[in-house]
């Protein structure tokens, strides 16, 4: 199987599940919108696994996988429905961890900090860093990324590195999108900052997911025989392809005012959104089920 560049609508995951060994999922969009789970997604999931295949849960969420775990736990989401999980948190601590002593300035909430837990740093003040470490906006209910630009600044003119824990621009939660990670991220960028980025699209994060499938499986598995499943171009579905994966794109999450109207998205404006970026994709789906439906 191959990604096509004019995809067509599937009516839920049973039409491509025979054709492939192993599923990639994103999370935040597809199984969950940051308040409540989708219960056909979770369904579809489970049926999967039922079938004989592995689910691995993939999350740019800058948290450790115990920390999404326990946030899939808390909005319903139950261990029937993945093997495992993968997370840009957890790929971050594993770069960190190979960084003993490095004085960090930490960026974001204050549960962002579970991924230093453990590892070898000086967690210290702006003034006394080496290496800015961002897992989010300090508070992404009333800050933008605007609020930013001075700090930003600052950084770059101290040749200050930035480690990116979610290189994801925004996200859902419940019925609106807020600021991530990968904002700060590519604007720091922009500036001239040096930015070392974790999680999808980037490579790093795929590695991992493709080593513990393997672990799962008992043997190594073609990319070709794994499915991605995805609600963001930029991320899932860009990294999928660029590492010879192919995609369902679910079109409900952070990009469903592009497509018309939302509970019947239109075909030529999700085309049209794929290949504006030079991207493909094997299918897509409204939302992720097993046989269409809500």
């Amino acid at each position: 199987m191959t990604n096509i560049a004019s995809p067509s609508f599937v009516t839920g995951l049973a039409e491509l599940a025979p054709a492939y060994r192993a599923l990639l999922c994103d999370v935040w969009g597809v199984v969950h919108n940051g308040a409540e789970a989708h219960p056909p997604a979770v369904a579809a999931l489970t049926r999967y696994r039922e079938g004989g295949g592995i689910v691995l849960l993939i999350s740019n969420a800058a948290r450790p996988v115990a920390g999404v775990v326990e946030m899939l736990d808390r909005l319903g989401v139950p261990h029937e429905a993945y093997d495992d999980v993968i997370s840009s948190g957890g790929a971050a601590r594993s770069v960190l961890a190979q960084r003993p002593g490095t004085r960090v300035y930490h960026v974001g909430p204050e549960h962002g900090r579970a991924i230093y837990e453990g590892l070898a740093l000086d967690l210290v003040d702006e003034d006394e860093c080496d290496l800015i470490s961002c897992t989010g906006l300090f508070d992404d209910e009333t800050e933008t990324p605007d609020d930013y630009q001075a700090r930003l600044a600052g950084w770059r003119a101290r040749n200050l590195p930035m480690l990116c824990a979610n290189p994801d621009i925004v996200v859902e939660r419940g019925d609106r999108l807020v600021w991530c990670a990968g904002a700060l991220a590519e604007r720091y960028r922009a500036l001239g900052g040096q930015t070392l980025m974790i999680g999808k699209p980037h490579r790093l994060v795929y590695e991992l997911a493709m080593k513990r499938i393997a672990d799962l499986a008992g043997e190594p598995v073609a990319k070709q025989s794994v499915l991605a499943i995805g609600d963001a171009v930029d991320t899932d579905v860009r990294g999928a392809v660029e590492q010879g994966m192919d995609v369902l794109f679910v079109t409900s999450g952070i990009h469903v005012d592009d497509f018309g109207p939302r509970d019947a998205p239109d075909l030529a404006r999700v085309q049209a959104k794929l290949a504006a970026s030079g991207l493909a994709a094997r299918a897509v789906v409204k939302r992720l089920t097993w046989e269409g439906g809500a």
